[in-house]
């Protein structure tokens, strides 16, 4: 089998769909760009992979694909998964103006096309460990900006079945603390809690709002100041009770740094951050042999969270998935990333990620279309 040409659709949605019911601050596009980048063979099969585009990256990802990551595809095996991603880690060493997260994304498409060979799902591929997964809902920033928000938001989430609730609050003790004591009043003294702070804080707004999450007992304290303040991180991982989660935009090759320097309790990673299927489980492996635990991260993009998923069912590290808002749910028909009574979301069944996509709705919302 041989890769015989790759086609990027640039699939647009409005940026009303995430502010709402905020207008579009000024300075931000006002569209998502979301390339959706399908992988020719010439066997007739097809890999399918996707992008994420908030801040108008989109068009350029595609393209980066196309100048770029061509070369390292067409006339490859994609069952050789392994060599292509070795070859574009080898790449990427001169890429300084981009991260892998593009890399990443075409080694989903690859493991696609391989599970549809195979006649098997990803995770079969991967050896599955489980059908299903339990799954919290994360709650943007705009939707909790008051007490009143968060109450609303707590019992909506729990009524609608998901496993657990995630704030998004970067605003500091004073504005934050009482709306993380009005979630844990409102959820009740079991219930699975986390907060994210997007990155924002310093160490002491961090170490006074993870106290309170000791009291609260929340799951975790996500990203609280930047991946890069390491030792800050490990301070903080070292002062308080509740497990620092953290890691999300570290590389995959500086990863072990912060296992080694004890800065997290959790390792946080997804595939489009850690280097498609093949790096997120290399990065899981890391965790699985060192003792730490992988939390999954959303990945903004459908298909790229439907191959989260598949992940997710194929280790036993993971104690949830994450749900994101429902504009990143488009595209595909009998949509996997719905829960189920259960709290779930299931694994698909089909071969590779088992998805339909629904050609007619991305035909309609395509800005344009690149091939090579």
């Amino acid at each position: 089998m041989k890769i015989t040409g790759i086609t990027t659709r640039l699939v647009r949605r409005s940026s009303e769909l995430w502010y709402a019911p905020n207008p579009v601050p000024a300075g931000y596009p006002a569209y998502f760009e979301f390339p959706l980048t399908t992988i020719h063979t010439d066997e007739g099969i097809e890999g399918y992979t996707m992008d994420y585009g908030p801040l108008g990256q989109g068009r350029a990802s595609a393209i980066a694909t196309h100048d770029i990551y061509r070369y390292d595809l067409i006339g490859k095996n994609p069952l050789n998964h392994e060599e292509i991603w070795q070859a574009m880690r080898v790449k990427q060493r001169h890429l300084y103006n981009f991260r892998e997260a593009i890399w990443g994304n075409l080694d989903v498409a690859l493991w696609d096309i391989k599970g549809k060979k195979a006649g098997m799902s990803i995770a079969q591929l991967l050896g599955m460990y489980r059908d299903r997964v339990p799954t919290y809902s994360s709650c943007p920033p705009q939707s909790v900006s008051t007490i009143e928000d968060v109450a609303l938001q707590i019992s909506k989430k729990m009524a609608q079945g998901f496993k657990g609730v995630k704030l998004q609050l970067s605003c500091g003790p004073a504005l934050d603390i009482p709306k993380l004591r009005k979630a844990r009043e409102v959820a009740g003294p079991d219930f699975p809690l986390m907060l994210d702070s997007s990155a924002v804080l310093s160490f002491a707004d961090a170490l006074k709002i993870g106290s309170e999450l000791d009291d609260l007992r929340y799951e975790w304290f996500e990203e609280p100041m930047p991946d890069a303040h390491i030792i800050q991180l490990r301070k903080l991982s070292h002062s308080i009770h509740t497990p620092v989660l953290a890691a999300e935009t570290v590389g995959l090759f500086e990863l072990p740094q912060y296992m080694i320097d004890g800065a997290v309790d959790i390792i946080r990673g997804d595939v489009h951050h850690k280097c498609g299927i093949t790096g997120v489980m290399k990065a899981i492996a890391m965790c699985e042999m060192t003792g730490f635990g992988f939390e999954i991260h959303t990945a903004a993009a459908p298909l790229l969270d439907v191959a989260n998923l598949h992940v997710a069912c194929a280790t036993r590290l993971s104690n949830f998935v994450e749900s994101h808002h429902p504009m990143f749910r488009f595209g595909l028909r009998n949509d996997p990333l719905e829960i189920h009574e259960d709290g779930c979301q299931h694994c698909p069944t089909g071969p590779g990620l088992g998805v339909e996509i629904d050609w007619d709705w991305i035909d309609d919302h395509t800005a344009e279309i690149f091939r090579n």
